[in-house]
């Protein structure tokens, strides 16, 4: 016997609640990762020829020099109120530099996304309706080739080609899409193919093993017995119950590009999330490094809650108390 659906409000609260444990391990694990690296953030400051008493005056006013466990609960309780401290380097506040470069790797990453979809959908589905054919063979070596193809080599080929060779595309830049959408969108076409290739190609297989291994249910054959029409039966039933792995894939290569598609921010000269992490880790900025990891590690998990939604969605058993 069936037990009781629960509402899907419901199970969101129920994820978010259960959520909680797990950010707090995630800070005190941030925190503890930026205490262990090597380096003074006051001399860092301050400079190598600063003078022993500036350096402890400095310490005492950033509370380095309080027992770990309280400058953890500070720093968590300025976290909570979205204070992550300020830049060693000039002084700016981090979530000012955050804010300034989250948007544009989310909106980076949501074209890619986007891209992604436009080529796994319709390559998955294909290849899993005409399963052992030549169309199969060669969606899957298309598939395996942007698998295998790294992304930075695939930007450097679309720069040589659309850049270099055609002149239709600048090679890189960014403008702000409320600037001038039109260039905005333009300047991201080339770093938005070459990580939705790759992730539409890892998708294409997900789908296409998921959906293939669907077809052969019981269900699915009994619904075709009873006549009802064959894109009927693939839509509506299989390839609802073929999404649950491909959303868990989707959410792992969203939550990848949300972390800073490093490499392919810095082919392309977009000024992005990932390229303000690069810059922080080669000048050692220890405060923008943490709140960065800190960021990196919500935007996965607001992610995976959107996951998890998508499965209570797809497949309302999952909401089962």
């Amino acid at each position: 016997m069936l037990e009781k659906e629960t509402p899907l409000l419901v199970f969101a609260l129920r994820r978010l609640l259960s959520a909680i444990p797990t950010l707090l391990i995630v800070t005190l694990l941030v925190f503890g990762m930026v205490k262990l690296l090597p380096g003074d953030p006051a001399r860092l400051m301050l400079g190598e020829e600063a003078t022993p008493q500036a350096l402890t005056e400095l310490r005492h006013s950033m509370g380095l020099d309080r027992p770990l466990a309280q400058q953890y609960v500070g720093w968590l309780g300025s976290v909570l109120h979205l204070d992550f401290g300020a830049s060693l380097k000039d002084n700016t506040s981090v979530g000012s530099l955050i804010a300034d470069k989250l948007p544009v790797t989310i909106e980076l990453a949501v074209f890619s996304m986007l891209i992604s979809l436009l080529i796994a959908l319709p390559a998955g589905l294909l290849s899993a309706l005409r399963r052992g054919s030549w169309v199969d063979q060669g969606v899957t070596l298309l598939a395996l080739s942007g698998i295998s193809l790294p992304n930075f080599f695939l930007g450097i080929l679309l720069i040589y080609l659309f850049s270099i060779r055609l002149a239709w595309i600048p090679a890189s830049g960014y403008t702000s899409l409320l600037e001038n959408p039109a260039r905005n969108l333009l300047l991201l076409l080339l770093p938005a193919v070459t990580l939705g290739v790759h992730s539409g190609a890892v998708l294409t297989r997900y789908l296409r093993s998921s959906l293939s291994e669907t077809l052969m249910q019981d269900y699915v054959r009994t619904a075709h017995a009873k006549g009802l029409p064959a894109r009927r039966v693939t839509l509506k039933h299989a390839l609802r119950n073929a999404l649950i792995p491909f959303l868990t894939v989707f959410g792992l290569q969203l939550g990848g590009l949300l972390g800073g598609a490093v490499i392919t921010e810095q082919i392309f000269s977009i000024p992005g999330f990932g390229r303000l992490l690069v810059d922080a880790v080669f000048t050692r900025d220890l405060p923008v490094i943490q709140g960065m990891v800190l960021v990196s590690a919500v935007a996965v998990f607001l992610v995976s809650f959107l996951v998890d939604l998508g499965y209570a969605a797809a497949d309302p058993r999952i909401r089962y108390s």
